[in-house]
């Protein structure tokens, strides 16, 4: 099973390396740079002061995806939903952060979505799949009974050319959880936003072509919300 160890790679840096031990070995990810999330971490703490978040969240993790859900909390009404997605996030920002933005407000589910930015930074399936191992692994350590939700990484007309390499990386990720259910759940939110050529649906998407619009969180709620807990 997976875990991380933090390195730290010159005095007096906060560049670190994570580093994940996998079945296969030990397995270099990416550099996480835990100073560029300063003003995304002093935000959240503001909101937590100003309005104390839910008990027991239903706990929306990860990238820019997450974090530009705006309509979180209106489209899951009557649901405990607490949105803590920062931007341009990777799995091992995600991994680093997990105790200060995670584990801290003791979720009753964590719905997670990472692994867009990075493939989109040059890691390979194999290295995504690895991360999200070492994120398991995380929650089953400091949250052994609050399931696990992954939100499939979606298709985007910007990164097209990676799609192959993305469902390469869901693939892996969606076998995993077949082969443990109590604890993990799939969502398959990227074979919706495409359209009858087999490409991403335009409308989903703003004019990066890489975050979504309105539409492509009505697309994500139609789904999501079945695997949510009440």
């Amino acid at each position: 099973m997976a875990y991380c160890v933090l390195r730290r790679v010159r005095a007096g840096a906060f560049l670190l390396f994570l580093t994940v031990a996998t079945r296969s070995g030990w397995a270099q990810i990416t550099p996480v740079n835990p100073a560029q999330w300063t003003q995304e971490l002093r935000a959240f703490a503001r909101q937590d002061s100003l309005t104390p978040p839910p008990k027991r969240p239903i706990l929306f993790y990860g990238s820019s995806s997450i974090r530009k859900w705006e309509t979180l909390r209106q489209d899951f009404a009557g649901r405990p939903v607490l949105n803590r997605g920062f931007g341009g996030s990777r799995f091992p920002d995600a991994l680093y952060f997990f105790d200060r933005l995670v584990a801290v407000y003791q979720p009753r589910q964590v719905v997670l979505y990472e692994g867009d930015n990075d493939i989109g930074s040059g890691a390979t399936p194999q290295e995504v799949f690895q991360s999200f191992l070492a994120f398991e692994q995380l929650m089953q350590q400091k949250l052994p009974k609050v399931p696990l939700v992954f939100l499939a990484i979606k298709p985007s007309p910007s990164r097209w050319v990676l799609y192959p390499k993305v469902q390469e990386a869901n693939r892996l990720i969606r076998e995993y959880i077949e082969q443990h259910p109590k604890r993990l759940r799939y969502v398959n939110v990227a074979t919706p936003m495409l359209g009858p050529n087999g490409r991403p649906r335009p409308e989903l998407f703003v004019s990066d072509s890489l975050h979504m619009t309105p539409a492509g969180y009505e697309v994500w709620e139609g789904v999501v919300g079945k695997a949510l807990k009440r």
